[in-house]
């Protein structure tokens, strides 16, 4: 604090009188900057989102999209609540209520009928698609890291920090199996298309293979019909998960002289051609070709890409990155076909509604937007 500001705090207010003016100066008020103007020093990014849901009050961690209703969506985060809402019904919210930590991810059935929502707190609860809570399932001494219903049941399927797997069946609240043989939390994982087989990652460097009815671990791949596996050291595999062979390797697309490579956040398989793709904080989103095994585009990106989503069974893809944005790409030919603005930061997971109309998003910003995007299937 300068001595002058010193010395009216001790002064109380001080105020002037005409003896001491030194000079007048008359100002046009047509050339004082508007609050508004950028000439002010406050530069507002658009906003291309059409509806935002602000119910909750702390960073955003999932969302999830219903595969029947267009409109249906939850979300979860760090406030320890959950909600589903509408788009376009801003007067329809209903709180999922019950986690003690984070809800750290959601998941619908395939029939739309149950949400599953996955928390720190180490339950997994099972909702009606008006926020009615069926059941809680409990069982993991850590926090649930994914959740994943068997593709044609309601069978839900969950990873823990505690490096085990829980299968259950939601109707009868069963615990059906426990698979174990991890050595670290387990950050990913589902059932083939078949629901025949389940494939897990871990922190431990290792894909797990498991027969879900034997609790039988069928091959463990440890460099990483197939699955595409992303890592913390940049590199992604495809591996044949009937052999446990490792089909391709690719390794970290950042140079070895940026220093430690950076982390894969997010990989998938197309639904419709053959091409795999992985976004990782490198800021690269790289779309393999993996019949030849080699990367067809690297589409770079300002910031670390956190999260993607397929537009259907189209060529388009949305990736959500750190720096708030969500890039659609055309993966036919390599080029970022809009980008979507409206969040502050980092956006951590994004949704597709099954009309094709919508994306969702969240972010640390604690909010969820939508965004238009009926022009890109």
């Amino acid at each position: 604090m300068s001595k002058a500001g010193h010395e009216d705090d001790e002064l109380g207010e001080v105020f002037l009188d005409e003896s001491d003016i030194i000079h007048e100066v008359d100002v046009d008020e047509e050339d004082l900057p508007d609050a508004d103007d950028d000439d002010a020093g406050i530069t507002e990014e658009p906003d291309d989102s059409i509806h935002i849901f602000t119910g909750h009050t702390g960073e955003l961690y999932a969302v999830a999209c219903s595969p029947t209703d267009p409109v249906l969506v939850a979300t979860g985060g760090s406030d320890d609540r959950g909600f589903l809402w509408k788009i376009g019904h801003a007067d329809w919210a209903s709180e999922l209520q019950g986690h003690t930590d984070s809800v750290s991810s959601l998941a619908f059935s395939s029939d739309g009928q149950l949400l599953a929502s996955g928390g720190f707190d180490g339950l997994v609860k099972i909702w009606d698609t008006s926020g009615n809570l069926k059941c809680t399932l409990e069982g993991p001494g850590g926090g649930i890291e994914w959740v994943r219903w068997h593709p044609k049941g309601h069978l839900i399927l969950s990873g823990s920090e505690d490096c085990t797997v829980w299968l259950w069946n939601a109707d009868n609240r069963r615990c059906l199996n426990v698979f174990s043989g991890h050595g670290a939390s387990v950050t990913c994982g589902d059932f083939t298309p078949d629901g025949k087989t389940i494939c897990t990652g871990s922190d431990d460097a290792t894909l797990r293979i498991w027969n879900p009815r034997s609790v039988e671990s069928i091959h463990v791949v440890r460099d990483s019909t197939f699955a595409v596996t992303g890592s913390k050291d940049g590199s992604v595999h495809i591996v044949n998960i009937t052999t446990g062979k490792v089909v391709s390797s690719w390794p970290s697309q950042s140079s070895s002289t940026e220093g430690d490579p950076e982390s894969i956040e997010c990989v998938s398989f197309s639904p419709n051609f053959p091409w795999a793709v992985s976004g990782g904080m490198d800021g690269n989103l790289t779309i393999w070709d993996v019949q030849h095994s080699s990367p067809r585009f690297i589409c770079n990106h300002e910031e670390g890409v956190t999260c993607l989503a397929w537009l259907g069974a189209s060529k388009f893809l949305a990736t959500g990155c750190c720096d708030g944005r969500i890039r659609l790409w055309n993966c036919l030919s390599g080029e970022c076909v809009e980008t979507l603005k409206g969040h502050e930061h980092a956006i951590q997971s994004v949704s597709v509604s099954s009309n094709l109309e919508f994306l969702v998003s969240v972010s640390i910003d604690g909010t969820a937007r939508v965004f238009e995007i009926r022009d890109f299937h």
